[in-house]
């Protein structure tokens, strides 16, 4: 796995721990990363809602320096699935 999913995964957990509903992140060119009740981890099964970013996107969320919102409306981050679980990772996230 990716440096990158790696330090996903740790900064995930440290920001929102368990999450009520499944969540997949792609992060273009590095790997995905699962998000459910047991925490964040590297894995690429099947979740409610898959987020699709680059690599800057997806860090520039972590870090607060993006608004998924934000990233959503431009086109910088794709959703496909259930937009309420979208919305509710994203409050998480902030």
């Amino acid at each position: 796995m990716s440096k990158v999913v790696n330090a996903a995964v740790e900064r995930l957990n440290e920001k929102i721990g368990s999450f009520g509903s499944t969540a997949k992140f792609v992060i273009e060119d590095e790997g995905a990363i699962m998000i459910d009740g047991d925490g964040a981890r590297a894995g690429d099964e099947e979740a409610e809602v898959t987020l699709h970013a680059s690599r800057e996107t997806f860090e520039g969320i972590l870090s607060g320096d993006v608004n998924p919102a934000t990233a959503f409306m431009t086109g910088k981050l794709k959703v496909d699935g259930n937009m309420g679980v979208a919305m509710q990772l994203g409050q998480a996230l902030s």
